[in-house]
């Protein structure tokens, strides 16, 4: 169905694609942390913001 490697592609042609499907990779990945590092300053914020409620509050009364 498809052509073994060799018999139309250069050993060059393979590692080109292998290098573009890992700096696909490396983009897709880097995209996950940057979302999981926003998701965990948002909670960080919140947390800071809730406990200092909760002080401000305890000294009211």
């Amino acid at each position: 169905m498809f052509p073994l490697p060799g018999c139309c592609w250069s050993d060059t042609d393979l590692k080109g694609a292998r290098g573009r499907q890992q700096r696909r990779k490396l983009f897709l990945l880097q995209g996950w942390r940057d979302a999981a590092e926003r998701q965990l300053a948002a909670v960080n914020a919140a947390i800071t913001s809730l406990e200092a409620q909760m002080q401000r509050d305890e000294t009211r009364d």
